[in-house]
């Protein structure tokens, strides 16, 4: 054993659960098999997936915590009548809450609707007094998705009202909520059950597991066709994807063919596998919740335990697990900009066991008053990036952050270009010579981790792409200076000078290490241009031996 401890500023993070006071008892919890997290949080709200009789509903609650004061009185433990959300005609399957709007959330059932509600405060004024009566929730839309039901919903991260839902018909479609006549962009390739989808924090990308043990990246305004498309876990039962931040990264959940569970690592440039770590024989799916402390929590469906991990040099370091006695059904993690910053509490989960929901904050355990910035980087803002409109026709992203300090609301550096039409309407091989390819408009990049100007930052990409190799051939010959003074300016003592040649260099270099970053975005692209080109010549060659 190494005598060595790794460094870490979150090595003792540890999950305290509410007082039962902020419990929310007495839930009647959906009795479908239909694997999803089954609870969905915002910063005011909670949304469950409820066994209604006479068709499908979901429950909305006010978040039983002191920091989220709603008007009017409520009770930790339920009556045995309360509104409900009950639109659909069939089970509700998921929810998702909107992250720049915490009172709106969408809902999706077996019956093939999506429906979108608006949650006021004042609707929950009276809850328990005599003379009560409840009033159930009515939708503000409805979206008539799919003749097949759909599986599950997901906001996007940084456009204004813009969702993607994924259905029984094995694809993802891409709304517009202010005009919900037709989808924006319909994902297709999957041959069987979608099991997860999520957004990268940009929602320039989306991925996607599936029944067939494939994992696939869309870029949803390039095409319809998968970008990239892997091997997934070995097993059919549950997987689960999540992007890992900014990382570049993909993490996945699911079963290898001896049904052990696995968490696996994947690039999402190339979706090759990092990393595959085996976790225990259990039988419950995964649930993967990334926090952008570097954290990633992993939770059991029917464990008892949470599990979390730092993500470094894109190896998972086991941090500690979250133990307890009560088997959990569902999960989900309370957005950060929510989080309680004063308790140093760097993640809030809300769990449901038996007809209860508990709240555990994971705390890193530190006598302070001021503010521990190094804990608590800035969380994506509730504030949209741009709108639908801007979204579907191409516009750079960029995302808008906040201080959990300030509240002040900053926006990232890291932008994403438009895609072009190119990947949209692609063309045969055979038809498209090398030159034309290169020239093309370059597609929604996969964005890059900010990265310094290093020699060792520069590397040849495994790829045989001689597109590819081209590119970083040319960014791997370009110089870079080192922003020392030359010895003999130095020792002129001419102070003024020495201060322009040090200005110089930085500005140099400052170019050096742009001019770096584009060329790598550009590889990035011409990959993407390649690899859809690459595809359709299969296509072509399949329509060629079936004709």
């Amino acid at each position: 054993m190494s005598r060595f401890v790794r460094a870490s500023k979150y090595r003792h993070v540890f999950g305290q659960p509410a007082k039962k006071e902020y419990n929310i008892e007495n839930i009647k919890v959906t009795n479908s098999a239909w694997d999803t997290n089954v609870i969905s949080v915002s910063a005011k709200y909670l949304s469950v997936n409820w066994n209604a009789s006479g068709g499908g509903a979901f429950a909305i609650l006010p978040l039983p915590t002191p920091f989220a004061p709603i008007s009017g009185s409520f009770p930790s433990k339920l009556p045995d009548t309360l509104p409900i959300a009950r639109s659909h005609t069939a089970p509700v399957l998921d929810t998702d809450w909107s992250p720049h709007n915490d009172s709106i959330v969408a809902s999706a059932g077996e019956d093939g609707n999506v429906f979108i509600w608006k949650v006021e405060s004042s609707e929950f004024d009276g809850w328990g007094e005599e003379g009560w009566a409840p009033q159930d929730f009515d939708p503000v839309a409805k979206i008539v998705a799919s003749p097949r039901k759909i599986g599950q919903v997901v906001f996007h991260p940084t456009a204004n009202m813009v969702l993607a839902s994924a259905s029984g018909e094995h694809t993802v479609k891409l709304w517009d909520l202010d005009n919900t006549d037709s989808p924006k962009s319909t994902l297709v390739g999957h041959n069987d059950t979608i099991q997860s989808i999520a957004f990268n924090p940009t929602g320039t990308l989306l991925a996607t597991t599936c029944r067939d043990r494939k994992l696939r990246l869309f870029d949803p305004r390039a095409g319809s066709e998968a970008v990239r498309v892997a091997d997934g876990h070995g097993g059919v039962k549950g997987s689960r994807v999540t992007f890992m931040g900014d990382h570049d990264r993909i993490a996945t959940t699911g079963f290898s063919k001896m049904s052990d569970r696995q968490v696996g690592i994947w690039d999402s440039g190339s979706l090759n596998s990092i990393k595959m770590t085996v976790l225990d024989q259990s039988a419950g799916v995964v649930m993967p919740f990334w926090s952008d402390n570097n954290i990633l929590f992993l939770a059991g469906k029917g464990d008892g335990n949470i599990r979390y991990y730092e993500y470094e040099s894109d190896a998972l370091f086991a941090l500690d697990e979250h133990k307890s006695t009560d088997p959990q059904r569902g999960m989900c993690f309370l957005p950060r900009r929510a989080l309680n910053v004063s308790e140093c509490e760097i993640a809030r989960a809300y769990k449901i066991f038996g007809n209860t929901i508990e709240s555990i904050a994971f705390k890193v355990p530190r006598r302070a008053d001021s503010f521990q910035s190094d804990i608590f980087p800035p969380a994506p803002s509730y504030e949209p990036s741009l709108s639908a409109s801007e979204f579907f026709s191409g516009k750079e992203i960029k995302r808008k952050l906040v201080s959990l300090d300030s509240g002040e609301t900053t926006t990232s550096s890291t932008a994403a270009a438009a895609p072009p039409s190119a990947l949209s309407s692609p063309v045969p091989p055979a038809t498209v010579p090398a030159a034309a390819v290169s020239a093309a408009p370059a597609p929604s990049p996969l964005s890059p981790p900010p990265f310094t100007p290093t020699p060792a930052a520069i590397s040849t990409p495994t790829s045989a792409n001689p597109i590819s190799r081209s590119v970083s051939e040319s960014v791997a010959h370009t110089p870079i200076r080192s922003q020392t003074v030359p010895s003999s300016a130095s020792g002129s003592g001419d102070d003024a000078a020495l201060k322009r040649e040090n200005d110089k260099l930085k500005s140099e270099n400052a170019k050096l290490t742009e001019e770096l970053r584009d060329a790598r975005e550009k590889m990035r692209n011409l990959e993407l241009q390649v690899e859809s080109v690459r595809a359709n010549a299969r296509k072509a060659a399949q329509a060629l031996l079936d004709g």
